[in-house]
């Protein structure tokens, strides 16, 4: 089966998009990008590929019939499985590189210690592991970097107080160890995993597993699918950094376009607020670039400038939209400068400013910086939509409401839980066009 793939190498995440021939999308995938662009385009890909596994089971059971409604539930329950393979198989590549960095005079007198001590922290990460991928349970990412330390940080504490060892020693030793594990990509063929994954579903749900004649010959035939890499484009801020041939690249402006066109067919503007940039781009009725605007050299207002803020507010980033939500009198900031943002932010809370206060006006700060940009562009035409990482920020998403209709009215406006992805989608509709010689309409 032919694919085609959009790599869009952000600041902050990589994400990667499949099309089939159709156009039609098939798998999407993200990662943190860290410093290792090579590795995240590498893991990106593989989460895409997993992701269209699960899609061509859904066609495929969907036109067998025999689960009936059942279909999502099975899918639902096969996607948690696998992410918990996923999960366990680095969790194992944790403990291994842990206990390789067990060594050394700082250990000297307390190595056997800190060895038992990890062998019972990770001990405890297994056995909560199946929970965290459980029908109903939430988690606050989806990253195993985030995940697995978070809980590492909590069962090392309790374990390092209670064997009489420095609590710092396991952190050093985590530290040293997760830059090493994030920086390769889980190893082994993906179906593998989801046959492994399968064999856990089937154990956990009598009810799959009565149809395990009629599930495992369909399983089988679409596992058996090779997704051909046929033609691949990369886009965003790390483009340049990866040994991508002129013709394999394009501007983040084109496919950010062309990609909210395809999301949106009657999309004229576009505001993209990534980690790094913010771009207001102008579209025609085909999603060829009319005309845009960037932002200047800093990330003042972007998504580093509010993973700033959550860093000097202690709080994790996707706190920030829902507690600046709670506010009814937003504060009036002056300034969205990175620079001196946190001396501003530390000179209001001793002020006794609420932080929701704060947050929102913040929030609102940002937004009126895009909404600049946008008006250099051309300004706000109907229909609008919003991409990015920060349109999933409530907070941001409300103030760009308003914003809008101050300035433009009633203008209808897109902003779809996928649109992290738009980038990458428009990068694999040009792969696409590009191995079928269609025009693109563009000299990138």
């Amino acid at each position: 089966m032919k694919t085609f793939v959009g790599i869009d190498l952000g600041s902050t995440t990589t994400k990667a998009v499949l099309l089939d021939e159709d156009s039609q999308i098939i798998g999407r995938g993200i990662t943190n990008s860290r410093s290792n662009y090579g590795t995240a385009v590498r893991v990106a890909s593989q989460e895409a590929v997993i992701d269209a596994r699960s899609t061509l089971f859904r066609r495929a059971l969907t036109e067998d019939g025999g689960l009936g409604t059942n279909v999502e539930n099975f899918l639902s329950s096969l996607d948690r499985a696998v992410r918990l393979e996923q999960f366990l198989e680095q969790l194992d590549d944790l403990e291994e590189t842990c206990s390789g960095q067990v060594k050394g005079e700082r250990f000297a007198k307390v190595e056997a210690g800190v060895r038992e001590a990890l062998v019972e922290v990770f001990r405890r990460l297994r056995e909560e592991a199946p929970a965290l991928y459980a029908p109903g349970s939430k988690r606050k990412s989806d990253f195993f970097r985030d995940i697995a330390g978070s809980r590492y940080h909590t069962f090392a504490e309790d374990i390092a107080r209670d064997a009489g060892l420095p609590y710092d020693l396991l952190l050093n030793v985590y530290d040293k160890s997760i830059i090493e594990v994030e920086n390769r990509p889980p190893a082994g063929d993906p179906r593998d995993k989801f046959r492994r994954a399968l064999a856990r579903v089937m154990e956990e749900d009598a009810s799959f597993k009565s149809n395990a004649s009629d599930l495992l010959p369909i399983f089988e035939r679409t596992l058996a699918i090779e997704l051909d890499e046929t033609y691949l484009v990369g886009t965003g801020y790390g483009r340049v950094t990866l040994p991508f041939s002129k013709e394999h690249i394009r501007s983040e402006i084109l496919c950010h376009g062309l990609g909210a066109h395809m999301m949106y067919p009657k999309t004229r503007t576009v505001l993209d607020i990534g980690g790094q940039d913010t771009k207001g781009i102008q579209v025609d009725p085909s999603g060829i670039v009319e005309n845009f605007q960037m932002n200047d050299r800093c990330a003042a207002g972007c998504g580093r400038y509010l993973g700033y803020i959550a860093d000097e507010m202690n709080m994790g980033l996707h706190e920030l939209g829902p507690l600046a939500m709670k506010s009814d009198r937003p504060a009036r900031i002056n300034s969205t400068c990175t620079v001196f943002a946190g001396a501003e932010l530390r000179d209001r809370l001793s002020l006794g400013e609420k932080r929701e206060d704060i947050l929102a006006g913040l929030h609102r700060a940002i937004i009126l910086r895009a909404i600049s940009i946008i008006s250099r562009s051309g300004g706000v035409t109907d229909e609008f939509t919003f991409t990015g990482g920060v349109a999933k920020n409530e907070a941001a998403v409300r103030e760009l409401r308003k914003l809008i209709k101050e300035n433009y009215g009633d203008v209808t406006i897109n902003i779809n839980p996928d649109s992290i992805y738009t980038g990458a989608l428009g990068g694999a509709e040009f792969a696409r066009r590009a191995h079928f010689s269609e025009p693109d309409g563009s000299n990138a």
